[in-house]
């Protein structure tokens, strides 16, 4: 990897080291999709900084951001655009809805009625939205990072596995160490006040993202430009292929991975390597990759979990067989 590369990305990683802390494996996921043009599904409670997280990157690169907080009323139009009368000229004209940017944030997707999910991952797999007559392009690069809580029940539309497969990657979240949770608290102890005027309000994490770029939108192209020459042996491609034939053959799998697995595999450990400095894939990259590529493409069987069997239990299984 170029000092170049490096740099870029050591940029990166610091602006955002300065707002969340800890977090690495999340960021590492995130800029592996961004550097692969996949989408992210990230999944844990409330509360532990994906807003935030998302924002801070967004920032850091030089990005538009925006955030669709996904609910039960929330329409199609709401996301995509609509087309809109005006009144003066009797004519109609296009607005163009929030999915128009580079970095997508849509918390809680699973909130939203079916018929909404289906437009934002129709735009997520064609890269274009219908308004009205007219096709438009989406921004590029354009990723979307939705969330999910998995502890909320009411009021929740799961997405159907054939949508949870046009996610790259779906990563679970964890509550922070201790000591990185009282740095948390140290750290919003010590944000103090912002004066406006006579009045004043208490400070926020949101308050210390910078709005000034470390990384521009070009040297985000090169990088880029740069995991497509990283190196993928035949040998890795085999193991990629026959971890995901065997989430098909694996009796306590009622529905195994689809052939997106493999190829999602296969350029989330390119970037990865690149991430850590590397022009070559190496098994490491597939063994760190596998649960956020695999478990969301797949579903136990129904005894499998009345035995209370999780799918990372049976994914380790796997993984120790081809060892």
């Amino acid at each position: 990897m170029s000092s170049h590369n490096g740099q870029w990305i050591k940029a990166v990683q610091d602006r955002v080291a300065k707002v969340v802390v800890g977090q690495e494996t999340v960021v590492e996921r995130l800029l592996i999709a961004m550097l692969t043009g996949g989408h992210v599904l990230l999944q844990g409670v409330p509360g532990l900084a994906k807003t935030l997280l998302v924002n801070a990157i967004a920032r850091a690169i030089d990005l538009s951001f925006a955030r669709i907080q996904f609910t039960i009323d929330l329409l199609p139009s709401d996301i995509v655009g609509s087309e809109i009368l005006d009144q003066q000229s009797h004519t109609f004209r296009t607005r163009q809805g929030p999915i128009f940017t580079n970095l997508l944030l849509a918390d809680e997707i699973n909130r939203a009625a079916p018929k909404v999910q289906s437009a934002l991952l129709e735009a997520m797999q064609e890269r274009r939205v219908t308004i009205g007559p007219t096709n438009y392009k989406l921004p590029v690069p354009f990723v979307v990072i939705a969330t999910q809580n998995p502890i909320e029940q009411s009021g929740t539309f799961d997405l159907p596995e054939a949508q949870l497969d046009r996610f790259m990657l779906c990563h679970r979240l964890h509550y922070p160490a201790r000591q990185e949770e009282e740095s948390i608290v140290k750290r919003n102890l010590s944000l103090g006040l912002a004066k406006e005027g006579k009045t004043a309000l208490t400070r926020t994490e949101f308050d210390m993202v910078d709005a000034t770029p470390v990384a521009s939108v070009e040297g985000l192209v090169e990088v880029m430009e740069r995991v497509h020459k990283v190196h993928v042996s035949d040998v890795f491609l085999k193991h990629a292929v026959e971890l995901v034939h065997r989430t098909r053959t694996h009796p306590k799998i009622e529905l195994g991975c689809s052939p997106r697995a493999g190829i999602a595999m296969a350029q989330a450990a390119r970037a990865r390597a690149l991430l850590h400095g590397r022009d070559y894939a190496i098994p490491e990259d597939m063994f760190a990759l596998a649960e956020d590529v695999v478990l969301h493409r797949c579903r136990l069987t129904y005894e499998a979990l009345a035995e209370g069997l999780t799918g990372a239990q049976v994914l380790k299984d796997i993984l120790n067989s081809m060892s």
